[in-house]
């Protein structure tokens, strides 16, 4: 299955990586396609939540038959339609400052944030950076358009980003080079919080491809 991809690359850094994943909507769930298809070997997923009829406008493990369920178990078993090789840990779990401590000890060669909470964002750059562990957190999608305007950067260089500018309030500023994928554009004034496939689709391709290639070039 792995034939194009082999043309480019060995792919044997990917088959022996193991990537911890944050969240598995909207952009998790297609970092979590890309990463499951590139060969990654080991991947531990973590999400509380089910899917709901809402989510079918953008996130890539929604459908009709998967409403109800479990996001973490909706994954794994798209992963062995894929990828019977990768080996998925699925942890349906409420992130909190003492049990992302415990799950962070792991020996991941990558750690991907694509969650929504401020708390456990924040910390889980503190944890990294403390424990010279390798993340990339991705910051707000909602309310926004223009897929192509995603960067990333590092969190003290980020602009017309509300999450970004709370994270920098609350940390210090030793935190704030921890790199970061944001949307340049500046997110819709809306009551609530709108989304548009594409937007979501392209940040969820980018973290998984800033990954890759850290993973391929260590």
């Amino acid at each position: 299955m792995f034939d194009r991809l082999e043309l480019l690359t060995n792919i044997q850094k990917f088959k022996n990586a193991h990537v911890l994943l944050i969240g598995l909507g909207g952009v998790g769930g297609y970092t979590f396609e890309c990463l499951v298809r590139s060969g990654v070997g080991k991947l531990t997923v973590i999400d509380k939540d089910v899917f709901e009829i809402s989510n079918l406008n953008r996130q890539v493990l929604a459908n009709l038959n998967t409403l109800g369920q479990a996001k973490v178990t909706v994954a794994m078993k798209r992963a062995k339609e894929i990828n019977p090789e990768t080996k998925i840990i699925p942890l349906k779990i409420n992130l909190s400052k003492e049990n992302l401590k415990e799950i962070c000890q792991n020996n991941y060669d990558f750690i991907i944030d694509a969650c929504d909470d401020l708390t456990v964002k924040t910390e889980l750059i503190k944890l990294s950076y403390d424990n010279h562990l390798n993340l990339i957190t991705c910051l707000g999608t909602a309310n926004r358009f223009h897929a192509e305007q995603f960067k990333i950067t590092t969190l003290d260089k980020t602009s017309n980003d509300p999450l970004a500018k709370k994270m920098r309030h609350l940390l210090p500023d030793k935190y704030k080079k921890t790199p970061v994928l944001w949307s340049q554009e500046l997110p819709l004034k809306i009551k609530g919080l709108g989304t548009i496939c594409p937007v979501p689709m392209a940040a969820g391709s980018i973290l998984a491809s800033y990954v890759l290639n850290k993973i391929l070039n260590n």
